[in-house]
């Protein structure tokens, strides 16, 4: 293992502190320290995000960079020319009349003692002046952050550091987490490290509803025009796929554990207002699906209003429901079209969401592939939302009977939406079931994992609810500032979060872990796969296996 500042320790963690950057000359508990860096480090080598000690009086303090910026001693050296041909002179005051400082956040206070069982602790108070800080160890890292040996998965490293950095996933699945960034920022292979870290965990179970086909058994890399490894070629018999498109599996030479079906009778008017600003309805078109329900009842009225269209009647219809006969026909319209689905039919005695439950029970992870109904958001929201709320309820009964003593509590579950604000806008959260399982933080062990490229557009109470929050580039001021609403520090946060590089990046902030941290997140790739269970198997071993998958 090497650390950064090139100690090698032969596996082990160096005892060597980090690199000396220089002193602290001011600050305050609000707004952190100034660092003023010693003459023979240059403000070019600190990055906005790396991880500082200092050494005060009394305690050690971790922190992260926040920003850089260049001093002088001396007014006039800002407006008289210098000889800047001249090393010497430039050599002479180079640390002296001029210098580099850096921002830095105290946020922990670390034990001096290696092993002490009190641990890093919040910190209350700053250092004091002339207190001598450092580039960060390894053996910092490892402190605040655990490791590999722990249980913990690797994620990626720190900037400027081959130091591992692990997430306690335990803690991760606890409370809904978020992944944000805008388009082509790496979400996607973001979202599928984490989810083999839960896979691999064990401590929770996941439903992917993958919009595009990506975490199944395959996805693309646009940038390098490959395709990856997704999470049953990796994972096998612990991931089962459903799909709402068989031909397109089938096209893809790929087979699938269960095609699904539903029903006209599945559909409830609450899928429909959730959909009103997707398919442009009016609130009253909307708000007619209940009327529908309570004439035909809950399971009939979908099926009857196609009928009284196709028949001619709904002219009649509104009279008699004293509906608006224009929003009658509008929803008509819309729901015609969404009618032609493939996946849907008038009556299904299947209940999908049980089938998805007994996999789920199993300890088996289900992705949900959508197909050619992938870039249709309607089909995408409606399908989302009608299976989550039936789960959703299996759990709530599961749960409560566990706690009757009538049965085992049901298995923690993390469900994966893409395109977030679609379900969890200001307008629609409160009554959608991902806005109510976001602030039910847990009660009934079901958990979100959401990602969107426009967090601005998550109402923001249940933003506040999401527990671990990925962040990487974003460039929208109302984005960054959703993000990063209510966390500490938030400030000094926004100059590390538009900094990010704009691939392989992230902030990573919140429950999970005990301070934000930037993360260089690990390669997804062939040294990725090596590194999971099995992934030293033979090239036989896993033809065996994989003709075994798709055998008859």
């Amino acid at each position: 293992m090497t650390q950064s500042n090139g100690h090698e320790m032969n596996g082990h963690i160096s005892d060597v502190p980090g690199l000396p950057l220089g002193m602290v000359v001011e600050g305050s508990v609000a707004n952190g320290v100034e660092i003023r860096l010693d003459p023979g480090y240059s403000v070019e080598q600190v990055k906005v995000g790396t991880f500082v000690t200092i050494q005060g009086a009394d305690s050690r303090y971790f922190g992260v960079v926040t920003d850089a910026s260049l001093g002088s001693s001396d007014p006039r050296m800002k407006f008289s020319p210098l000889p800047v041909d001249d090393p010497f002179v430039l050599q002479a005051l180079q640390g002296t009349v001029a210098y580099g400082t850096i921002s830095v956040l105290p946020q922990l206070t670390m034990p001096e003692v290696l092993g002490d069982d009190e641990g890093p602790a919040a910190a209350k108070s700053i250092p004091s002046h002339f207190s001598r800080a450092f580039t960060a160890s390894q053996k910092d890292v490892e402190m605040v952050f655990g490791s590999e040996e722990d249980g913990n998965f690797w994620i990626g490293s720190p900037l400027d550091m081959e130091t591992k950095l692990c997430l306690d996933l335990g803690e991760l699945v606890k409370r809904s987490m978020g992944v944000f960034g805008k388009s082509g920022t790496g979400k996607t292979f973001l979202t599928r490290l984490l989810l083999a870290g839960i896979l691999q965990n064990g401590e929770a179970s996941s439903l992917i509803f993958d919009m595009h086909s990506e975490y199944g058994w395959q996805g693309q890399d646009t940038d390098r025009g490959i395709a990856v490894k997704g999470l049953k070629q990796l994972f096998g018999a612990k991931v089962s796929t459903f799909t709402l498109d068989e031909e397109h599996s089938r096209r893809r030479g790929l087979s699938t554990d269960e095609t699904v079906q539903l029903g006209f009778n599945h559909i409830e008017p609450e899928d429909i207002e959730l959909l009103r600003e997707t398919l442009n309805l009016s609130d009253v078109a909307a708000s007619a699906a209940f009327n529908l329900a309570e004439k035909f009842g809950q399971e009939n009225w979908l099926k009857e209003f196609i009928a009284a269209g196709r028949g001619g009647s709904l002219l009649e219809l509104a009279d008699e429901l004293q509906v608006n006969a224009g929003a009658l026909r509008a929803l008509y319209n819309r729901m015609g079209r969404m009618t032609r689905y493939g996946f849907l039919t008038e009556h299904s005695r299947v209940d999908i969401s049980a089938r998805i439950v007994e996999h789920l029970e199993r300890g088996q992870h289900v992705v949900l592939e959508f197909g050619r109904y992938g870039d249709d958001l309607a089909a995408y929201i409606l399908v989302s939302n009608l299976l989550t709320r039936r789960i959703h309820q299996k759990y709530v009964e599961a749960k409560e009977s566990a706690m009757g003593g009538g049965g085992t509590e049901p298995r923690p579950l993390v469900i994966v939406i893409e395109e977030a604000h679609k379900f969890l806008s200001p307008s629609v959260a409160s009554q959608t079931i991902f806005g109510i399982i976001a602030r039910e933080l847990r009660k009934y062990n079901v958990t979100l994992m959401v990602i969107d490229q426009r967090p601005s557009g998550i109402d923001s109470e249940v933003l506040s609810q999401v527990g671990t929050r990925f962040s990487c580039l974003l460039d929208n001021e109302r984005d960054i500032d959703a993000v990063l609403a209510g966390t500490p520090g938030s400030r000094q946060l926004r100059s590390v979060l538009a900094r990010l590089e704009s691939k392989q990046q992230c902030l990573v902030f919140g429950h999970a872990l005990p301070l934000p941290v930037v993360v260089h997140t690990r390669e997804y790739g062939a040294k990725f796969y090596e590194s999971l269970p099995g992934g030293d198997e033979s090239e036989e071993e896993k033809k065996r296996k994989v003709d075994e998958l798709f055998a008859d």
